[in-house]
């Protein structure tokens, strides 16, 4: 796990070493063990220069350091992230003459590169974003995996295609100007995160997931190597309940093998959920459990304490299990930490926790096996459940709907638990008559248009009309008869890659910590695409093979489990631990100074909180984490 950087231009001019230099040392927690450089201008007069921050995983030794060149030195290559089946595919290379002098799988990638150009991608299993340069034809061809586990960014700037790992490394190119992407911010609002290709500065792009760039004489293409084909699922399926969950076991049980490849030591985030757990309890069968560390975080507020179900299961499985506590004071200790390395704003609040997880994990290990994933490859996110309930309220006459809508909003009190049931309903209330896609994004984000309408001190309805395009055009060609199939794609396209995998990413790697992640496997997710609907949620239950197959081997209380998310007390430490910072970072002064959005909104908004009339914990930390991110970047 890397951090990677570079520019590369078809003016012949001297590459600035500094600037190179100076774009890798942005992202140096996410290689604290080493750096590398590589600039040449080649015989077109193409000037290229590549940056890296190593952090050492596989292959300690200096032999395995980037930048990396072929046995001939015409091609390069800079590498974040960990190719899972390196090991299956080396044995061919060597066989076709390759010589390797490390033991990574960076040199796997260059070599496949060598042989099958832009289809070497096909053969790929992990996590990764690279680049290679290839001084045979003055190109330059970049890639990112297939669900956007490790990010790549890049942007065009007076004539340099500039690439990296992290927005801030871009921002040291002396000719780069930063400008506020208006329709990106306003996705933000909606969405709590900003989908691929936009970022929130106009000109920098995210490369989505599943695509490659491809640079050739100062021309720029990106081109979609592979897809969810979730479809499938619709054809006929022969295997039974107890078959279907064997192959899933036994598959994952594949992934996670994969995954304990390091040369440095391992544990397993453990939430108590099912994901975590199943991961621990098939982990167990492959290495000593008395070897394995385990980690949670926990909540004083019980609603939200997670950590007695993580600490049942760490006995079960008798690991070396670590456990500590977010408090509201460690919370504003950690917001400008987090504010000031995110390049852009996410208003996951699980960031949070996320981070204090990371942070205190690196104590102890380099390397952590997670859970992400297994909600969109087993439809286990609470929304599918309201989705199978959604259209028996919409098919009620418009006067019944408001009433019922009159009595909620009267008879359920405001409660700051964790997923209270005014919270659910209200949520579920709230997507209102919006389509049958898009409503499951506004169930999951802050501001719909018609509030940020009184948000926005400029509002522009053409603009604010764009909000959900994403939605829109991901869905509208996706070739599946089940709504459910297109509703999973959408959650992997937008969600998992946007929101979730760039959290756990942003956490991990300020912390230089690498998370795996086995529910991501290509093997799995190749075969879960053939799974039928009624396999992933049947009746209301959801995650039901998932929960079948592990039926004996997990206890009853962490099956039955409903899902809990990794939230936080937010919305009651509004209202007293933290009250006076929100405040401070959403005063009349701030919010002036920034010009962006109208004040006597958001103080409405925060009355409403504090006297109990509605729940704005996410409307409020959304604008929180924004006010934060955008005075350090803008505004300062």
């Amino acid at each position: 796990m890397c951090g990677i950087c570079g520019y590369i231009t078809n003016k012949s001019v001297r590459i600035d070493n500094k600037i190179l230099e100076e774009m890798a040392d942005a992202v140096s927690h996410r290689g604290p063990d080493g750096r590398g450089f590589y600039s040449n201008i080649s015989r077109a007069n193409v000037s290229v220069g590549f940056g890296h921050r190593r952090l050492s995983i596989i292959d300690l030794s200096d032999d395995a350091r980037q930048p990396m060149c072929n046995e001939s030195g015409t091609i390069w290559i800079v590498f974040n992230g960990e190719i899972y089946n390196f090991l299956e595919l080396k044995p061919s290379l060597l066989k076709k003459g390759h010589t390797f002098k490390s033991a990574s799988d960076t040199e796997v990638i260059l070599h496949l590169y060598e042989e099958h150009k832009e289809k070497c991608l096909e053969y790929l299993n992990g996590m990764f974003a690279f680049a290679i340069w290839d001084s045979t034809d003055n190109s330059l061809f970049a890639a990112r995996d297939r669900m956007g586990e490790k990010p790549f960014f890049y942007t065009l700037c007076e004539g340099a295609l500039l690439f990296a790992s992290e927005i801030k490394s871009i921002l040291k190119y002396p000719k780069f100007k930063k400008e506020l992407d208006i329709l990106a911010l306003q996705k933000y609002l909606a969405y709590e995160y900003i989908p691929a290709p936009r970022s929130i500065f106009k000109n920098v792009f995210k490369l989505p997931a599943g695509h490659f760039l491809k640079w050739h004489n100062g021309e720029v293409r990106t081109e979609k190597y592979w897809d969810l084909e979730l479809y499938k699922s619709e054809q006929p399926f022969n295997l039974s309940d107890k078959e279907c969950a064997d192959k899933i076991k036994s598959l994952l049980s594949k992934s996670i093998e994969q995954r304990l490849i390091s040369d440095v030591p391992l544990g397993v985030f453990l939430s108590g959920g099912i994901d975590s757990s199943a991961i621990l309890a098939l982990m167990s069968k492959l290495m000593d459990p008395r070897r394995i560390d385990t980690f949670s975080i926990g909540f004083e507020n019980k609603s939200f304490d997670e950590s007695p179900y993580a600490r049942d299961l760490a006995c079960l499985f008798k690991t070396n299990h670590h456990e500590e506590i977010l408090t509201a004071n460690r919370l504003i200790e950690i917001i400008p930490r987090i504010t000031d390395f995110l390049d852009e704003p996410l208003g996951d609040a699980s960031i949070i926790p996320t981070y204090l997880l990371s942070a205190f994990t690196r104590k102890y290990i380099k390397v952590a096996i997670g859970g992400d994933g297994g909600d969109e490859l087993f439809a286990g996110y609470p929304t599918f459940q309201a989705d199978k309930a959604i259209d028996l309220f919409y098919a009620l006459p418009r006067s019944i709907k408001n009433l019922i809508l009159k009595i909620i909003k009267k008879a359920l009190p405001v409660s700051c638990e964790n997923i209270s049931l005014d919270f659910k309903m209200k949520q579920f209330l709230r997507g209102g008559f919006y389509p049958a896609f898009i409503r499951h994004f506004v169930w999951m984000g802050s501001f719909t248009p018609d509030t940020q309408m009184k948000l926005l001190k400029e509002p522009d309805p053409r603009i604010i009309n764009k909000t959900y395009d994403d939605v829109e055009q991901l869905s509208y060609n996706y070739p599946s008869k089940q709504r459910i199939n297109t509703l999973l794609y959408l959650y992997t396209k937008l969600y998992l890659q946007n929101d979730l995998l760039a959290k756990v990413d942003t956490a991990s790697m300020l912390n230089s910590l690498e998370v795996r992640s086995p529910f991501l496997d290509l093997e799995l997710i190749k075969f879960m695409q053939t799974v039928p609907v009624s396999f992933k949620i049947r009746n209301l239950t959801t995650k039901y093979i998932l929960r079948k197959g592990f039926s004996g081997i997990l206890p009853d209380n962490i099956l039955k489990r409903p899902k809990k998310g990794f939230g936080m007390p937010v919305a009651k430490w509004f209202k007293g631990e933290i009250k006076n910072y929100l405040l401070s970072v959403l005063s009349e002064r701030e919010i002036n100074k920034a010009g962006i959005f109208n004040y006597g909104f958001i103080n409405t908004l925060l009355d409403d909180h504090f006297s109990n009339k509605r729940d704005n914990r996410k409307l409020l930390w959304t604008l929180l984490i924004f006010q934060q991110w955008y005075k350090k970047n803008f505004n300062g």
